[in-house]
């Protein structure tokens, strides 16, 4: 195989927003083929696709190597699985699945060697975030003992909510502001720390909006080591902030304004304490700006990087495998919230189904859908 031929699954507006760079062979190696969505409308602008009505006509079809799941978010357990047992390569949008156990059935169906299965975390191919990656894995901050990450810039509007029947409901998304717009910065934090030991909650359900899933979050976060982290996020605030800020015993990292500011200890804060002679002594520190490359972020860069391990075996940048941290973080916030009890990692994936198939069984949220003018979404994108 030289080329991958590569078919999207769901042609909303993620599904065409990956249409139209890949039609412009902003991908090496990689011809999009085919597209599949149950709403004819979406695929009148495609005719020099091939076209289906469901995702299993398409992963049927002989047309496609590999397909890329951008469909509402329930979709993507049953459509991966599906293209998985059909021997396809899978790349999906995130987040991975609704819910962890969702999350476990999906990863299992992944058993064939050499089939690639990756997931749309384009955030892990930004500069910024790189470069926060590699001087945490250098261990220039030393051992990490706190995290904080508001990130409230997620602006939404009653509009946006009510363009869609799917948008923040149980039965449609099983979730909001942490299911739909925050797996990039969670994947992140998992990215950087690893996963949390406890969490403990506080979500509002439509605080700023007419929906019934959360839309304004405050999340404490505990780690393995003693570290420490609080999570905030909202889609009602505005202008809103976005700061992450990583404290280690040799320093810090701030993240701001697309500014990464690191302030280095001259000595271990811990040991200086342990050995300082006077009381309101401090470490020597110095401050310095670390330069960020340029480019990258790109949803592109993903699909590029799943072509070349389909075609050489390249190492994937955001394995499906690791999507799963994301969906159980958010579903742990949700889930101590909703119970008003901290949660331990790993979370009980059972326990969380039962109680987020209650909230759809119990629903009597009615949804009122008003269509929109085309809108720049992507402008949206890397926060």
């Amino acid at each position: 195989m030289k080329t991958v031929r590569l078919g999207i699954v769901g042609m909303g507006n993620m599904g065409r927003f990956h249409a139209d760079y890949l039609l412009q062979h902003k991908v090496n190696r990689c011809a999009l083929t085919a597209a599949s969505d149950a709403f004819p409308a979406n695929l009148e602008n495609y005719k020099q696709l091939k076209t289906f009505a469901s995702s299993e006509e398409l992963i049927r079809s002989g047309t496609v190597d590999a397909v890329l799941i951008a469909t509402p978010h329930f979709l993507h357990t049953s459509i991966g699985i599906d293209a998985l047992q059909q021997g396809l390569h899978v790349l999906v949008e995130k987040p991975i699945s609704v819910h962890k156990a969702d999350c476990e059935r999906l990863i299992a169906a992944h058993q064939k060697p050499g089939q690639v299965f990756g997931a749309m975390f384009q955030q892990r191919t930004e500069p910024k975030y790189r470069r926060l990656k590699k001087l945490i894995d250098a261990g220039e901050l030393g051992e990490i003992v706190r995290v904080n990450w508001i990130i409230t810039d997620w602006y939404r509007t009653e509009a946006y909510y009510a363009s869609g029947g799917w948008r923040a409901t149980w039965k449609g998304e099983g979730g909001g502001v942490l299911l739909n717009q925050c797996p990039h910065n969670l994947d992140l934090l998992c990215w950087f720390l690893g996963r949390p030991a406890r969490v403990r909650g506080f979500c509002q359900l439509g605080r700023y909006h007419a929906i019934e899933v959360e839309d304004n979050v405050t999340a404490y976060l505990e780690y393995p080591n003693g570290a420490t982290g609080v999570f905030i996020t909202s889609t009602g605030e505005a202008p809103g902030t976005n700061r992450l800020e990583i404290t280690g015993e040799l320093g810090k990292v701030v993240l701001e304004n697309n500014q990464l500011t690191f302030t280095r200890n001259e000595s271990s804060m811990i040991e200086f304490s342990r050995t300082s002679q006077t009381g309101f002594a401090r470490p020597e520190a110095s401050t310095l700006d670390l330069p960020i490359e340029a480019g990258g972020g790109h949803h592109s860069g993903i699909v590029q990087n799943f072509v070349d391990a389909v075609l050489d075996g390249a190492p994937l940048l955001a394995p499906a495998a690791e999507g799963i941290n994301s969906v159980e973080l958010a579903n742990a916030v949700l889930y101590s919230s909703l119970t008003g009890q901290t949660v331990e990692l790993p979370l009980d994936s059972a326990a969380y189904e039962k109680k987020l198939n209650a909230l759809i069984a119990g629903s009597k949220f009615e949804k009122k859908v008003v269509k929109t003018g085309g809108e720049d979404f992507s402008k949206s994108f890397n926060r």
